[in-house]
């Protein structure tokens, strides 16, 4: 069944030319679109010619357009052509450009069309500019202007000589052409479907094929061989995938005069199928033509274009059974190219409120896309660059002083609190019993300082007791008078803790000066990441000094620490002396309410009583003291080393309370400040000791992917800007069946 507009409405009579006139600017308008691109963005309405090799679809492009593509044994059509016809013109004319929408490796880029050679006026011109246009295509290494004057023999030879040249090509050769006896219309012949070929080819084409007339804008015209069965054919299966309702797909018929006298059931089939009534799984919306094409004796004899329509017509009129079929609108070129015209004008007028809204949904994506994008650099660079490294620098020192970015001064900060857990998990353990564990219910002090803060103690701390008190006090005699304790002892002691300080305080200094330069980096992709040299130049000179701050950093820290080694010595005296009389009255009374076995048991008169206690013997009194009082007397035999023991936990009190400042200070002022007090200075005066005014330009040279990406985006905007002017421009005044 042909389509459902007829040739003979007077609405729609082409030869009209209101009509014709606005039936021109809708095609225009569609052919402008396609050159500039659209359909790089937006789905534009089309027809694609698509079939089998033998399948006559060559013959059916010369019968549409008028002119004679190239014909050769096996495959010809190695990239797609798109053919646009106008019949304005007062003579024949032809244009042929290049249509670059995919790079060499195949991926989309932003379409460009390209002019191929001088505009023709000879139809028989055209076969061998197609030709050189095709390879010029398919040559995408070399420049297009290559290939303007190759000669038949140039063009056969250039394939097997170059093995860079591709087997087949996604890029477009576009014909426009001016023909006072065409019909406007537009098509684009796709490369016929292969199948005796290398795998990769077969499946390229058939993929290129798919990634047309899967789009529902497009009208697929399937050109189907009579002397075939059509169950056999490749592109109906395609099509059918493609466009499983028969919507928008047109069938064509091609080589009616094969089929011999005895092929009769053929003839029912195809018969049937022309007026409507084929099985159901064959039908189309916009039905089925038959065509008769001219075979090669009748090409050699250079028919005019009226008499193959002659020839054409009177075959369908005189034989059976295409003479029987009462609908004449589905036999011949051109009842196709009219129904045709009317089907892609109306999709395409249709189309226009839809595709004015698609292109300013994409223009406010790329323009979202832009705007995540830094402005390009400013013409002079020194300027750019200083201002730059400001912007760099004011803001790393924000972050260590706390200021703007707070992250670095939080990080810092919490490991300044791990740092003061690891000093005071370091402090002495001593123990106010004869052995360290002679005692069982016995627990160390809370694991906590002053402010509630919890820590761990450190390993390397070893319980000490009583006795093992005394034999430090013993080995650290010397001609010390009787009743003397030596200073050596309780520095010994001191220096057990102080010597445990070095590994923490190192270890915190190290993750602060990760924390410094994790930081550093980030910000630095913020601000230079968009200019590799300048990042790289940058990034040297920066991580340079860190390194000077960090050995000067470490040399600090270790002479503080040094300090706490000798001598022993505070002015914070009235602390040292509170510290030492709460840690010498906790070392007296371990237990609140001591168990029965440590009480003494007094014997002999009230004059003169023998205390005797478990675990330090007996011992004369001269009274019976209270309860509390007990406390105060029985340990009279270890008094000095109770003492130590309170005298040395008072002094790591004081020290240790100085260094969990001094050392995060040291960090903070002799690492942090430090570098960010140089810094600036460093980077720029470098710009002018390390190069001139060229090489200070090329710092600025932008990361490639960031300006190519930019300036994909920039270039999509303009075309989009482009194309919605060229929409906005059209008149939207109906002009299809005369509404």
């Amino acid at each position: 069944m042909a389509a459902t507009i007829p040739v003979s409405d007077p609405a729609a009579n082409i030869s009209s030319s209101d009509y014709a006139r606005k039936c021109k600017n809708l095609m225009d308008l569609n052919n402008d679109l396609r050159a500039m691109g659209a359909s790089t963005f937006i789905d534009l309405p089309r027809i694609a010619v698509i079939g089998g090799q033998s399948a006559g679809k060559s013959s059916l492009v010369e019968a549409v357009s008028g002119i004679n593509v190239p014909r050769d044994s096996g495959t010809c059509t190695r990239c797609p052509l798109e053919c646009s016809m106008s019949s304005s013109a007062e003579s024949w004319s032809c244009k042929i450009s290049l249509r670059f929408d995919y790079d060499a490796a195949g991926q989309r880029v932003i379409s460009r069309e390209v002019p191929f050679g001088l505009p023709l006026t000879d139809k028989n011109d055209v076969e061998i500019w197609l030709r050189r246009a095709q390879l010029a295509v398919l040559s995408s290494h070399m420049p297009a202007d290559t290939f303007l004057t190759k000669t038949y023999h140039d063009l056969q030879t250039a394939r097997t000589e170059d093995d860079q040249i591709l087997e087949f090509s996604k890029n477009v050769v576009c014909l426009s052409i001016e023909d006072p006896e065409a019909t406007d219309l537009s098509f684009i012949d796709l490369p016929g479907l292969i199948q005796n070929a290398a795998p990769e080819s077969v499946e390229m084409v058939k993929n290129l094929i798919v990634s047309y007339i899967e789009q529902e804008k497009t009208i697929i015209l399937i050109t189907i061989p009579m002397s075939d069965d059509m169950e056999n054919q490749q592109a109906v299966r395609l099509a059918r995938e493609a466009d499983p309702g028969g919507d928008r797909t047109i069938g064509v018929l091609t080589k009616p005069d094969t089929l011999g006298a005895g092929a009769t059931n053929s003839r029912i089939l195809w018969k049937e199928l022309l007026e409507g009534r084929g099985a159901p799984r064959h039908s189309l919306k916009n039905g089925y033509y038959s065509v008769r094409l001219p075979d090669d004796l009748e090409r050699s004899q250079n028919l005019t274009r009226s008499e193959s329509q002659l020839r054409a017509t009177t075959f369908f009129d005189t034989t059976s059974p295409w003479r029987e079929i009462t609908d004449r609108g589905c036999f011949g070129i051109p009842a196709l190219i009219s129904d045709m015209s009317q089907l892609l004008l109306q999709l395409i007028e249709d189309g226009i409120p839809k595709l004015k809204l698609d292109v300013n949904r994409r223009l406010a994506e790329c323009q979202s896309e832009l705007d995540k994008f830094p402005p390009p650099p400013l013409h002079e660079p020194t300027a750019e660059i200083i201002r730059l490294i400001n912007a760099f620098c004011d803001e790393l020192k924000g972050a260590v002083y706390g200021e703007g970015i707070k992250v670095l001064a939080q990080q810092n900060r919490a490991r300044y609190t791990i740092f003061k857990a690891d000093i005071r998990g370091t402090a002495p353990d001593f123990r106010p019993f004869v052995e360290p564990g002679s005692v069982d219910g016995y627990a160390p002090p809370p694991s906590e300082d002053e402010s509630g803060s919890t820590y761990q103690r450190n390993p390397k701390v070893v319980p000490l007791g009583l006795r093992d008190v005394r034999k430090v006090i013993a080995d650290s005699i010397g001609w010390e008078l009787p009743h003397n304790v030596p200073f050596e002892a309780k520095k010994t002691l001191i220096m057990q803790s102080i010597d445990l300080w070095t590994t923490p305080a190192l270890r915190c200094f190290n993750d602060v000066f990760t924390n410094l330069s994790n930081f550093v980096d980030s910000r630095m992709l913020v601000h230079f990441a968009r200019f590799k040299p300048l990042q790289s130049y940058i990034g040297s000179l920066t991580e340079r000094e860190i390194g000077i701050c960090k050995e000067q950093t470490c040399q600090t820290i270790k002479k503080t620490l040094e300090l706490e080694k000798g001598p022993l010595f505070t002015q914070n005296t009235h602390y040292l002396d509170t510290a030492r009389d709460k840690w010498f009255r906790h070392y007296r009374t371990p237990f609140p309410d001591p168990p029965e076995e440590h009480c003494a048991v007094y014997v002999g008169t009230p004059e003169e009583h023998h205390a005797v206690f478990p675990d330090f013997g007996t011992r004369v009194v001269t009274h019976v003291p209270s309860r509390p009082a007990w406390r105060e007397d029985w340990r009279g035999e270890w008094c000095d080393e109770f003492e130590v023991m309170a005298e040395v936990r008072g002094y790591f009190q004081v020290a240790y309370k100085r260094i969990i400042d001094y050392i995060p200070l040291t960090i903070e002022h002799e690492l942090n400040q430090a570098i960010v007090g140089s810094l600036q200075t460093v980077l720029i005066r470098s710009l002018f000791t390390d190069g001139n005014a060229e090489w200070r330009k090329s710092l600025l040279a932008e990361d490639p992917a960031i300006a190519a990406k930019r300036e994909i985006l920039e270039g999509t905007k303009q075309r989009l800007n482009e194309i919605r002017k060229r929409l906005d421009s059209i008149d939207m005044e109906p002009v299809i069946n005369g509404v």
